[in-house]
């Protein structure tokens, strides 16, 4: 916020707030459209026009423009170099053969528990739930049409387990960003969020195990799965030595990732190995490939299932998306810099006398935060840098701010539809924010178990208590 500006007051803040989510309610919950760019565009209009009516200056709102956008940046090229994947892993003849492989071995009543665990892996390995859903979560979405599972599900599944790699790993940008936001030893906080994390995991993954249950043998269509498993053999080579090789780029990526590699630089070279690859072993030549980088992979394999599941990926594809993560973006920045979004927050401080007001407050806040400004980053930092004083007045350790920080902020992210990750699961999963928000339970399940934690004062720990995190809570 530029100095000497006059913040807007609280009625104003709550005005711009309140309009948004009155014509996003009403564009999605009563119109029933998701495209929602046009809708932030007039909430954009509208939160200018009154700012500048009460004092903002033009200038403070281009700033808030250009912040918005640098944040957003990174994350959306990640997300065109993520449809650029996911055509050259399909020509290669990687999905293909994690489809056709996950249809023969996988059953169909432990699929979504499954799809989980295994990106819940992924993504501690990688630090990135982008990744995780670009590759493991393309895959899983393929397999679950094979199977006749409903793809809201698997979406919540894959959402579910690729958060994860945000929350507790320490190759997570946002798990580095919690920590240094609150002054945490990033393994502190890592340890910290495993008290949180780990049993809303362990009950999603029971959830998912129920529901699965009603998914058997019995349930498939063997007929459309025969088809698929003929499609993909008849156009793809999926023998084990040729499937062995076409998972080249997937451990590429982990390596990468092992070696603290940007998640921009290795989308990029995944892609390039997995180019040379299809070209090889596939027989594409490099025009074909950069047309299917571009515009997406098309095949007409006869099969229209295969069709309908290898059809798809490319930049241009991701561009619906790109440009509301941008708007989103856009807005959020408005509100940060100009001071509305502090406006709004000040009202909370009263609710921090105590330890139970105080996490309660900064979750709620948080997830606030989440939807108005579209960034799980920037709802990590504003209220992670607001309420840690009151953590430090009340000797509370700050690895229970960091945790709280992504008890909230990370994990509600995915379910804003207009936030970097709504956006990005919604593209590169191809299922609408609401419809896989009912079931992708790690993401309010967090946020209510460290509710739980705040009412009872369960591993709230002290600053005069020993600093090893296990050893407390076995007391």
């Amino acid at each position: 916020m530029e100095k000497n500006l006059k913040k807007p007051s609280f009625s104003i803040s709550l005005l711009i707030v309140a309009f948004l989510f009155v014509i996003i309610i009403a564009q999605v919950v009563v119109a029933g459209s998701p495209d929602i760019h046009l809708t932030l565009v007039f909430s954009i209009a509208f939160a200018v026009l009154l700012l500048m009516a009460t004092g903002t200056t033009w200038s403070a709102v281009e700033d808030g423009i250009m912040h918005g956008c640098k944040i957003a940046t990174i994350p959306m090229l990640i997300l065109m170099f993520i449809g650029m994947l996911i055509p050259a892993l399909i020509a290669s003849g990687t999905i293909p053969a994690l489809i056709y492989y996950g249809l023969k071995i996988i059953n169909p009543s432990v699929f979504l528990f499954t799809a989980a665990l295994i990106c819940g892996v992924s993504s501690v390995c990688t630090g990135s739930s982008y990744t995780t859903g670009g590759t493991f979560g393309v895959a899983f979405m393929g397999i679950s049409i094979g199977l006749g599972i409903p793809p809201a599900l698997t979406a919540g599944a894959v959402i579910s387990g690729a958060v994860i790699g945000d929350k507790i790993s320490p190759l997570s940008d946002s798990t580095n960003l919690a920590a240094g936001v609150t002054e945490t030893n990033l393994f502190a906080h890592i340890k910290s969020m495993f008290f949180t994390t780990v049993p809303a995991f362990i009950i999603s993954l029971v959830l998912y195990l129920i529901l699965g249950m009603k998914y058997n043998a019995s349930s498939i269509d063997t007929t459309a799965v025969d088809a698929i498993l003929g499609g993909i053999s008849q156009n793809f080579n999926v023998s084990f030595g040729y499937t062995m090789i076409s998972l080249i780029p997937l451990a590429a990526i982990v390596i990468m990732a092992v070696k603290k590699v940007s998640a921009l630089a290795a989308m990029v070279i995944a892609s390039i190995i997995a180019m040379i690859l299809a070209m090889i072993t596939q027989g594409y030549n490099i025009l074909e490939m950069m047309s299917f980088m571009n515009y997406g992979f098309v095949i007409d394999t006869g099969v229209a299932e295969v069709d309908k599941l290898l059809n798809r990926g490319g930049i241009q594809a991701m561009m619906w998306t790109v440009s509301l993560g941008y708007l989103g973006l856009s807005y959020g920045g408005i509100l940060e810099k100009t001071g509305t979004l502090t406006s709004l927050l000040d009202k909370m401080a009263a609710l921090t006398k105590s330890a139970k007001n105080l996490i309660i407050t900064h979750i709620f806040s948080s997830i606030f935060v989440n939807l108005i400004s579209a960034s799980q980053y920037v709802s990590i930092i504003i209220p992670g840098r607001m309420f840690l004083p009151a953590y430090k007045k009340l000797g509370i350790r700050s690895d229970v701010a960091s945790r709280t920080c992504e008890d909230s902020g990370t994990v509600t992210s995915p379910l804003v539809p207009w936030g970097l990750c709504g956006v990005f699961f919604t593209g590169t999963l191809g299922v609408n924010t609401l419809e896989y928000l009912p079931f992708a339970f790690l993401c309010y399940l967090t946020p209510i178990v460290a509710i739980i934690y705040a009412l009872t004062g369960k591993f709230i720990w002290k600053e005069d208590v020993a600093k090893d995190v296990v050893d407390n809570a076995s007391k």
